[in-house]
């Protein structure tokens, strides 16, 4: 039986907005978590710009974020795309009130009770992430493959981590930053709301907002409004 086969089920329905290349990683992943506990009934994608074809693998492309408010039945949705600016934006354009945005974890990640961990509505932890223990995730926070976060970590929300991130401990990275692949951020050091740390840069000092930062260690080469 399909993923969206039967409504009978009393598995709730989940859309992923977003029908890139991230979407497809999330379904896999909501099919992988399905695997390990039959969690979700898949619905289909959701995307602002209509993809080449109406199927994406087996699932139905179903319209627009205008469509996603108008349709008439409650819905989970996951927001599947990598920056957290334009992520951030079509959160705030879901408002319809049957929408509520579900957590995906990958069950390879452990989220156990006596980890004390705090992970927001809408947050993606993707496969062989690591997170230890007393750590806040906010709201949307994208955690790609392989990334790991360090005791009393916080991450705002619409933070992303690409493949292979790594947050120390006691770092913070205010709302919307993003760090690239193999990015890392050292214990205790904070990184500025909506900043951009570079693929394979280490932040050794604070950063601050609205600025992109390379290298080793990190050092600002612009800023950005």
């Amino acid at each position: 039986m399909s993923d969206s086969a039967s409504h009978a089920s009393a598995r709730p329905r989940l859309a992923i907005f977003g029908a890139g290349g991230l979407g497809r990683e999330v379904l896999v992943l909501a099919r992988q978590i399905n695997e390990a506990a039959p969690t979700w009934d898949l619905a289909g994608f959701y995307d602002d710009s209509a993809p080449a074809t109406s199927q994406i693998h087996d699932l139905p492309y179903l319209g627009t974020a205008a469509d996603l408010n108008a349709s008439h039945e409650p819905l989970y949705v996951v927001v599947a795309v990598g920056n957290s600016r334009h992520r951030a934006a079509i959160v705030r354009r879901l408002t319809s009130p049957l929408l509520r945005f579900a957590r995906l974890i990958h069950p390879s990640v452990a989220c156990q009770p006596y980890q004390h961990l705090q992970l927001g509505e809408g947050s993606i932890i993707s496969q062989g992430c690591i997170l230890t223990t007393d750590i806040y995730l906010g709201r949307h926070v994208l955690l790609n493959l392989g990334c790991t976060v360090g005791h009393d970590a916080v991450l705002e929300d619409f933070c992303s981590l690409m493949p292979h991130a790594n947050v120390g401990g006691e770092a913070y990275l205010e709302t919307g930053v993003y760090l690239g692949t193999n990015a890392t951020v050292i214990n205790q050091v904070r990184v500025g709301a909506r900043t951009i740390v570079g693929a394979g840069a280490v932040a050794v000092r604070d950063l601050p907002p609205d600025c992109t930062a390379v290298g080793v260690p990190a050092t600002v080469i612009k800023t950005h409004a």
